[in-house]
């Protein structure tokens, strides 16, 4: 793992058809990983952050509404799109992390030949997969509202930013 980077943070407001999270914001690591990405599960795991899996991102907007997710690019690159219509889009490439609250809408745009990322759960919690105009925005907003703050860091653990920005 490098230094610790400095964590940028996004917030994403209810765009009425992806609730996104009043409270909390994204957290983008750039470049946490960039000396082994292909590390990224083993250090969520490490940090209680588990259930995890390493494949793609939907390339259709969607959302947990019952857990938080942490995303670790291991090869290639993703141009992502948070919040929903409306949204950000980020570059993200191998060595990159980004921490989602409950309820934030992603979904992919493009990825390279090579694209694979991990994703984690805090404490492994199970999550639901919530689509954009699916009818359960608003039982999502009350789910969004019960997920507990994680009690650690996916990346640094006991003494990461998470436990700054989401308090």
């Amino acid at each position: 793992m490098s230094e610790k980077p400095s964590a940028q943070t996004f917030y994403f407001e209810d765009n009425g058809s992806i609730p996104n999270n009043p409270n909390l914001p994204v957290i983008l690591y750039p470049e946490a990983l960039i000396d082994k990405p292909e590390w990224c599960e083993s250090v969520f795991n490490g940090n209680a952050w588990r259930n995890s899996w390493e494949n793609g991102v939907f390339n259709y907007a969607h959302y947990h509404s019952n857990t938080h997710e942490v995303l670790g690019v291991t090869h290639g690159s993703i141009l992502i799109q948070l919040g929903g219509e409306g949204g950000k889009s980020f570059d993200l490439k191998a060595g990159d992390v980004i921490v989602l609250p409950a309820g934030t809408g992603h979904k992919r745009i493009t990825a390279s030949d090579d694209f694979r990322i991990v994703g984690a759960y805090p404490d492994g919690m199970d999550y639901n997969t919530r689509n954009e105009n699916d009818g359960k925005h608003a039982s999502s907003m009350q789910e969004i509202a019960e997920v507990p703050i994680p009690r650690t860091d996916p990346v640094y653990g006991d003494n990461g930013p998470l436990l700054e920005y989401w308090k």
